[in-house]
């Protein structure tokens, strides 16, 4: 077997498909995407498939390996996040050629249902009691949500009691049974982060995410020391190598991207090396359905898997959402808070190739927003 073609699929609502063909009829499907930057991304997945063409497909680890370490310049975000989908759609292919969901090629499920949460309260979060009552009632059992929006490096007592606030409502209606994260989205500084950590303590949040940015895990020690609540991090983390300072520094979660820390092949080695930790997985998914197939697949064969996120419904989602993609949303359907094990060959999703045609042919150019404080300043999103 050989593969014969790579495309691309700029799709809304920020997010990009490749597609392997291969001489044998096999289709794999992959998602490399930067929020923001996927015209980026497609150009170097362009480049990287001059590689692929006329190659092996299931030689999935030889691949990675050229594609990784193969140029002099290695690493970062655009590169890893091309292979990310490349080697997903590798997966796939490897998957229906042995009729075999991927779990299964990695050692076999260890775990039937993987349990999943929802967001709710936008980048800026409001009313977000309500939007968890809902989630509750739809029989979510976790949630998550931003702590707050922009914030000042250092947080005055309302900026912090406005957040407290927030959670407790949240926790209010979650009730004891329920979970919720909070994520600070790089917001805070390490002083605001001391700061602000402790209070939280009481109201049990599953985890706090990314209290700093990625650049200062080297701060990471002592917030963790400081904090009673479980520090995740890691969606800007690309390789297993940025993982061994936070994991040093005693963070509880490791949160890699399977659309952006090397698709399956290296989000597997990052999960083990943090089960080395005593650290849990709970890869980050605000994409689409193949990016959210694939991190089930890990989901279900990892041991020290704690939950999936998914964009279902999610903010960023205007225009097209997650479903609107696949040709049969059974795969994806959430039961109670969770989704069950794929058992379908490959990625376990059938995506809906006209429908992805019809929307590449609308494309999208969705950016970030760019926040400032009051003064003018630039404040991270």
């Amino acid at each position: 077997m050989k593969i014969e073609k790579i495309e691309t699929f700029a799709v809304p609502p920020r997010w990009l498909f490749c597609r392997i063909q291969t001489d044998q009829g096999i289709v794999g499907w992959g998602e490399p995407v930067v929020e923001g930057r996927a015209e980026v991304v497609r150009a170097a997945v362009d480049v990287l498939a001059e590689y692929l063409i006329g190659e092996d497909p299931l030689r999935i680890e030889h691949h990675w390996q050229v594609l990784t370490r193969g140029g002099f310049y290695r690493g970062g975000p655009i590169l890893s996040s091309a292979v990310a989908g490349l080697d997903q759609a590798l997966w796939d292919i490897a998957g229906q050629h042995y009729n075999a969901p991927v779990h299964a090629l990695l050692g076999g499920p260890v775990r039937d249902r993987v349990r999943v949460y929802s967001w709710v309260g936008g980048d800026e979060p409001d009313q977000v009691a309500d939007a968890v009552a809902a989630q509750v009632a739809a029989g979510m059992t976790a949630v998550k949500m931003n702590a707050s929006g922009r914030m000042s490096p250092l947080p005055t007592a309302g900026e912090v009691a406005a957040i407290v606030a927030r959670l407790a409502a949240v926790r209010e209606v979650l009730g004891p049974d329920r979970d919720v994260a909070l994520d600070f989205h790089g917001r805070a500084t390490a002083a605001a982060a001391r700061r602000i950590l402790p209070e939280l303590a009481p109201l049990h949040p599953l985890f706090v995410e990314e209290p700093v940015l990625p650049e200062h895990a080297h701060l990471l020690h002592d917030i963790v020391t400081c904090s009673p609540v479980p520090i995740a991090t890691g969606e800007r983390l690309y390789n297993r190598t940025d993982f061994v300072e936070p994991l040093r520094a005693g963070v509880a979660v490791v949160q890699p991207d399977l659309s952006h820390a090397g698709g399956i092949s290296e989000v597997r080695r990052i999960a083990a090396a943090a089960e080395t930790h005593g650290a849990l997985l709970a890869p980050h998914c605000p994409l689409g359905p193949i990016a959210l197939a694939a991190s089930l697949q890990i989901a279900c064969a990892t041991p020290n898997f704690l939950i999936q996120e998914h964009s279902i419904g999610i903010h960023y989602n205007a225009g097209a959402d997650l479903l609107d993609y696949v040709a049969d949303p059974e795969p994806l359907r959430i039961l109670h808070g969770h989704i069950r094990a794929p058992q379908g060959p490959g990625l376990g999703v059938t995506i809906d190739e006209a429908a992805v045609r019809r929307a590449d042919r609308a494309g999208h150019a969705w950016r970030n927003p760019v926040w400032r404080h009051d003064d003018g300043s630039f404040a991270e999103w």
